[in-house]
């Protein structure tokens, strides 16, 4: 029997895991739509990162459901994060415009990323800004918007989200920053965590510069204008 050409088997084998990687991403779409999430690929990636450091490193998560999770900490990522989550398919595409403009006049730099994009990223991903990266952030997000509820989105989102040094998910921030369940919060308390996720390692919940302040209050006034904690609630 004659061989195949070699770049005929490579492009068979290269095929096959192709194969193998769409199916594997597809399933576990499919399993974390219904089971707890029980850690991220960020969580993973901190871990294997504090290997070399001096200070120890003891992460924090406990998975709670969104019926667990006071509406307003939900309300506020929403008014923070991503005001449009409700009606999008993944991608606010205004949004991704501004911040386009914004940045070819702007040395600070503005983000667009959804919470349905972050909730991608942080899950299945690694951090990175190189293109390879961002190609499988949209393939993960469109797979999150067509096999999962808007819901079921946030519900993981606010179960991994960092919200500082080893502190992940909201029960776990709720219980290092306030000594309370996530089901307690009140809606200034939910504001705070939620202003400093644009850079949880930099902006501290249990130390609030002056800035993150500003960012709560601003956030609680987005959080009413939104009409409270009707946004969730209404999500499907």
């Amino acid at each position: 029997m004659k061989k195949r050409p070699l770049w005929k088997r490579l492009l068979r084998w290269l095929g096959l895991g192709l194969l193998v990687c769409v199916g594997g991403s597809i399933a576990a779409v499919i399993l974390f739509r219904f089971v707890p999430v029980p850690g991220s690929a960020l969580m993973a990636e901190r871990r294997i990162l504090a290997l070399g450091r001096e200070k120890p490193y003891h992460p924090r998560h406990q998975w709670v459901p969104l019926e667990d999770i006071a509406p307003a900490m939900g309300v506020a990522v929403i008014a923070a994060e991503d005001q449009n989550f409700p009606d999008h398919f993944g991608f606010d595409w205004k949004a991704i415009e501004k911040a386009v403009a914004h940045n070819e006049h702007s040395r600070r730099k503005r983000g667009a990323s959804t919470v349905s994009q972050q909730t991608a990223k942080n899950l299945f991903l690694w951090e990175s800004r190189s293109w390879v990266r961002k190609g499988f952030e949209v393939y993960f997000t469109l797979l999150l918007e067509a096999g999962w509820s808007k819901r079921r989105i946030l519900e993981v989102y606010l179960n991994i989200v960092e919200f500082g040094d080893g502190i992940y998910g909201v029960e776990a921030a709720s219980s290092r920053y306030f000594g309370k369940h996530a089901k307690a919060l009140t809606p200034s308390e939910a504001a705070l965590l939620a202003a400093v996720l644009p850079s949880p390692l930099k902006y501290r919940a249990d130390a609030p510069s002056a800035y993150v302040r500003g960012r709560q209050e601003w956030i609680l006034n987005q959080m009413r204008m939104l009409g409270g904690t009707q946004v969730v609630k209404a999500l499907g």
